[in-house]
């Protein structure tokens, strides 16, 4: 990590930290606080929503691809079908990440080409592990919680029983997969004082 803070601190190029964790780890909570700390937010599913909203080209590919059952009463996409349709059909969510992932990846970069030579862009991508991205960042940041917490929440926030949440998790890299690419993680188990506590370390370290 002290080649990448050196090359920050001296404004050689803008840092490009990708952050990822498995489903429920609690990305979002850490990307709120590196926000907060002076980084730039690139949340990929964020813009997984935008590049499919009514009106778009990526809208139109997948009602083509799905057919009208894709449409929701709201006249956007039916999200919660998909995500059944996919969940079950390799094949079928192979079709929509076809769909969904260049255009993800190209207002990514629409976003970070805005970012200060001397600022951080850090991008959230949940599947940075399965999408075999971490290599194109200066620091691969993850979330990390053990299994067992990761169902708890899914539990609790999801409303899922626990065979559909360790479902989830298996649909997910391994836990392991994820911190064999990890340049710094962090450990977001307990309290949120204790994750902080990593956040601003982890500050600390990239801008050096």
């Amino acid at each position: 990590m002290s080649e990448i803070s050196e090359s920050l601190r001296y404004g050689a190029h803008m840092l490009k930290v990708g952050l990822t964790g498995g489903i429920a780890s609690g990305k979002t909570s850490v990307a709120n606080q590196l926000r907060d700390l002076g980084a730039t937010i690139i949340d990929s599913d964020v813009l997984a929503r935008e590049v499919v909203e009514p009106g778009t080209d990526g809208f139109a590919e997948v009602v083509k691809r799905f057919g009208n059952r894709a449409i929701g009463p709201d006249g956007g996409l039916d999200r919660q079908w998909l995500g059944s349709v996919v969940f079950l059909d390799e094949n079928a969510r192979r079709d929509l990440n076809a769909i969904i992932h260049p255009r993800v990846r190209k207002a990514a970069r629409l976003m970070e080409a805005q970012v200060p030579d001397d600022g951080v862009a850090v991008q959230v991508i949940p599947l940075l592990v399965e999408t075999n991205q971490q290599d194109d960042f200066d620091c691969v940041v993850v979330v990390d919680v053990p299994e067992e917490v990761q169902i708890k929440r899914l539990v609790a926030r999801n409303g899922f029983t626990r065979p559909q949440a360790e479902s989830r998790i298996r649909s997910q890299a391994s836990r392991q997969e994820r911190l064999a690419v990890a340049d710094f993680v962090i450990d977001n188990s307990s309290s949120f004082e204790h994750t902080r506590i990593q956040v601003e370390e982890l500050w600390r370290r990239l801008v050096g």
